[in-house]
């Protein structure tokens, strides 16, 4: 049997670990482990999230409404749009295949920065499309030069803010002229699963709620500040032709009910999300001021995790598991050097600091 020869060289995402599977391997107590690897939350999801999944339960033998008719009516109204505006996905990933599904084929190109999240290059490869890679500036996007990248042949131009491994935030300004700059019938794929840690993040919904930027879709999520990532969902929006395309290529069903009742219930909680909020701010500036104590170099963050250089990114992490801290290193994303850390509670970012400084210590000299 012979499979499509586009999956021969296709990249295949890698999750942070699980702490079952790193107990498994080192023998450990999986209770004595922290993950600081996947930009989790640590305080799990708001009560009223729980509580009404656990009801929904109960009916988990009901398939779910495959048009989330209720989700969208208040996802809509907390955003001011109209449930046409809005697509809902098993997580924002299933959004940005969606959207490779609407615009992507041979011959199609796709405009990406280095150090891009993960997911855009494998759709892009799983559609056959051209990926251009445009190089980072100071580790952030050089949008001037992703700009310039675009050709005839592009379909969608991929911007993560904050960006996801780098944590880099473009400025609102620079981001409004590229967002005006890109011509109409290329796609500006705009990753905001991280926009509700900024504290002025670009407000661009009034761009697609007027019509004016049919070509801009936002993509966002219920796994990180609504602690929502076990239940996969995400939703996108953008301009209701553009959505209207992509119904057309969604599974039915694809968002279950269970996390249907608790992404509805987390929209009401916003002593939840103001609570993250603030546990992350403080979270950061507790790596910021320890790394700068260490001597180690690290990159200001807008979301809730922090990219930081101890010279051998994967020996680091691997000994780090060693002493129960999962955390991510950087090698697939081209930077060796690093590991990326979520913010966690104030014991596990402690825990996390002092085994990172154990960890250095055991380590031959490095170049940092």
């Amino acid at each position: 049997m012979q499979t499509n020869p586009l999956l021969k060289n296709l990249p295949v995402y890698q999750p942070g670990r699980p702490i079952e599977e790193v107990a498994r391997e080192l023998g450990l107590d999986p209770a004595g482990i922290i993950k600081l690897a996947s930009n989790e939350n640590p305080l799990g999801p708001s009560r009223l999230g729980l509580a009404a999944m656990r009801k929904a339960l109960a009916q988990v033998n009901l398939y779910p409404d495959g048009n989330a008719f209720y989700l969208k009516q208040k996802l809509a109204a907390k955003l001011g749009m109209t449930p046409a505006h809005l697509i809902l996905g098993n997580g924002s990933n299933e959004v940005i295949e969606l959207a490779g599904h609407a615009l992507l084929g041979p011959g199609a190109e796709v405009v990406v920065s280095q150090y891009c999240f993960a997911v855009y290059p494998i759709v892009t490869a799983l559609f056959g499309a051209k990926l251009v890679v445009v190089p980072a500036k100071n580790y952030a996007h050089d949008l001037d030069a992703m700009l310039a990248a675009i050709t005839p042949a592009t379909r969608i131009v991929f911007v993560a803010n904050p960006n996801n491994p780098t944590g880099t935030t473009a400025a609102p300004a620079d981001l409004e002229r590229f967002v005006r700059a890109v011509p109409p019938d290329v796609l500006v794929a705009l990753d905001e699963a991280y926009v509700e840690f900024l504290d002025r993040p670009l407000d661009l919904l009034p761009e697609i709620r007027s019509g004016a930027r049919p070509n801009l879709l936002l993509m966002r999520t219920f796994s990180k500040i609504y602690g929502l990532a076990g239940t996969r969902i995400g939703y996108g929006i953008g301009h209701s032709d553009f959505i209207a395309a992509l119904e057309k290529v969604r599974q039915p069903f694809n968002i279950n009910a269970v996390a249907q009742a608790g992404a509805l219930a987390a929209l009401d909680d916003v002593k939840h999300i103001e609570k993250t909020r603030k546990l992350n701010a403080r979270g950061l500036k507790l790596y910021e001021k320890s790394f700068r104590k260490m001597g180690l170099q690290f990159i200001p963050s807008g979301g809730n995790f922090i990219l930081v250089r101890v010279g051998d990114g994967q020996r680091v992490f691997v000994e780090l598991q060693k002493l129960g801290v999962i955390v991510r290193p950087m090698g697939g994303y081209q930077l060796p050097e690093w590991v990326r850390i979520t913010v966690g509670t104030p014991k596990e970012n402690a825990r996390c600091l002092a085994a990172l400084e154990t960890v250095l210590r055991q380590l031959p000299a490095r170049d940092v």
